[in-house]
């Protein structure tokens, strides 16, 4: 997409951000410099009836639900910096939808049979119209030529082309932002757009999706918090996914909840224990388990649909995360700081002592509360916004875990309001702690390391370096610069001569 054209595109959004009155909300008037003041009032001389209708994150969710799918992936992920924009405006553009109408049956029947070589009905001894359309693709229910009820995904005509066109005008608003507004670049706007956009480019290849969702799947069958459907190989392509269907009724779904027999409570706790223990144990987890993705059963059975965004944590932020929150739980606030210095998070030459204080100072007002009123995603919102003053940088794969977190905080409370997260927490913290920071994980770790440095030994042993050779190199001589040198000397005497004489 030509930089023009993005130009045009980019002011395209503006005029709909003012037409909402979400560019500069009237509501931040008495917190702005009084430049952004002005630009404000001004923009809202153009504003319409939209700009009237609730909060400011709530208009701006209205607004990018109609401009694309990078725009809906782009709220989503700025939902999860409570930090910088305040939990109010995160939370309203937490509950995007990305809903459109569906593309015609033949239409996707033939894009199927483009991929598979041969016609549909040699896979697929039924295909239903579909069942739920979003921006990037819509789900069919279906069923194999064995009688397997099967759901299956398929990508929108021209989708790449759309999302080609959303991601260049994403980088130039970047750019701009960056440039133009100063307050913009804590939130990193070139790295955070980099961010949607590799997101998305995952999700535009159903190949990855289902790879994600056989991984994924392996690691819960560890656990018994949460499942994932079977991968049907035969029908995956670039552009679809086959994935057997999913059992019990969505969580967004009224009815799902008043199934006969559901126990809330501990379908509260799976939802909690199963994101944790993906994230602490396997350090792969689901990163979108909103209410349309969880399908839950009597008495507290629960499949996860969708893998176009799998977050993954290494093994430091796994252990970061892990005595992070057995730190909050144990309230060992020194102990927290010194995690996040030795992990790198916080520079070096920040205090120490001080990092601790404001930890102090965000995890205490938690303890004696009831569990109803303390909110985890909040605590790790405030954890970040206090790591900013100490010059912390965040990393993308932390944000992708504060926004899944924030999501199965809020899922949980809607299916039991007297959900104790930190107690749900408690059992799969502990034992991660026990099993990798037990004496016996400490010796494991000491094995590891002695064996690398064996084997670095073995090879040093094998191809010994070279011995190193002083080379002196004589000055180089000039003899070019030398002859204009002199050169130049003659002229100057030759015309100093001309002019005396």
């Amino acid at each position: 997409m030509s930089r023009v054209a993005a130009s045009l595109r980019l002011i395209a959004a503006g005029w709909a951000l003012i037409r909402a009155d979400a560019l500069v909300p009237r509501e931040l008037e008495p917190i702005l410099p009084p430049s952004a003041r002005l630009v404000g009032r001004a923009s809202r001389l153009f504003a319409g009836g939209a700009a009237r209708k609730g909060r400011p994150g709530e208009r701006l969710a209205r607004v990018l639900e109609r401009q694309g799918p990078a725009a809906i992936k782009m709220g989503q992920f700025l939902s999860t910096r409570a930090d910088i924009f305040g939990t109010a405006f995160a939370e309203d553009l937490s509950h995007l939808k990305d809903r459109l109408p569906a593309f015609p049956l033949d239409v996707a029947k033939a894009e199927i049979a483009r991929g598979l070589g041969r016609p549909v009905d040699t896979l697929f001894a039924d295909f239903e119209p579909s069942i739920a359309a979003a921006s990037l693709a819509q789900a069919h229910a279906a069923t194999l030529a064995d009688g397997t009820k099967v759901a299956v995904k398929v990508l929108r005509p021209g989708v790449e082309r759309q999302v080609a066109q959303d991601t260049a005008a994403l980088r130039l608003a970047a750019a701009v932002a960056e440039r133009l507004v100063p307050a913009s670049r804590r939130l990193r706007p070139r790295e955070f757009v980099e961010v949607v956009i590799r997101a998305l480019d995952l999700e535009l290849d159903l190949r990855f999706e289902a790879a994600g969702c056989a991984e994924l799947g392996e690691a819960m069958k560890a656990d018994p918090y949460m499942r994932a459907p079977d991968v049907v190989w035969d029908g995956v392509g670039k552009r679809f996914l086959t994935l057997t269907w999913a059992a019990g009724l969505p969580l967004s779904d009224a009815a799902a909840l008043e199934q006969p027999g559901l126990d809330r409570k501990a379908l509260a706790e799976a939802v909690t224990r199963g994101f944790l223990a993906q994230a602490l144990d396997h350090g792969l987890f689901h990163a979108d388990l909103h209410e349309g993705n969880l399908f839950v059963s009597a008495p507290a059975s629960i499949v996860a649909v969708d893998y176009g965004i799998l977050g993954r944590l290494g093994p430091a932020e796994r252990k970061y995360l892990a005595e992070i929150l057995y730190g909050f739980l144990n309230r060992d606030y020194p102990r927290v700081a010194a995690i996040h210095f030795d992990a790198g998070y916080v520079p070096a030459h920040q205090d120490r002592d001080a990092f601790a204080q404001a930890l102090r100072a965000v995890g205490e007002p938690v303890f004696g509360r009831d569990a109803s009123d303390v909110s985890m995603g909040r605590l790790l919102a405030q954890l970040f916004e206090i790591t900013a003053l100490f010059d912390m940088a965040l990393r993308p794969e932390l944000v992708l875990l504060q926004k899944t977190m924030v999501t199965v905080e809020g899922v949980a409370r809607r299916i039991d309001p007297t959900h104790d997260l930190w107690a749900a927490a408690d059992p799969v913290v502990r034992r991660w702690i026990a099993r990798e920071l037990s004496p016996a994980a400490k010796v494991r770790e000491f094995a590891d390391e002695a064996a690398r440095a064996i084997r670095a030994l073995a090879r040093l042993a094998e191809t010994p370096p070279a011995p190193a050779v002083a080379v002196v190199e004589p000055r180089p001589a000039r003899p070019l610069l030398w002859f204009l040198a002199g050169a130049a000397v003659a002229s100057l005497a030759f015309a100093a001569g001309v002019w005396l004489g």
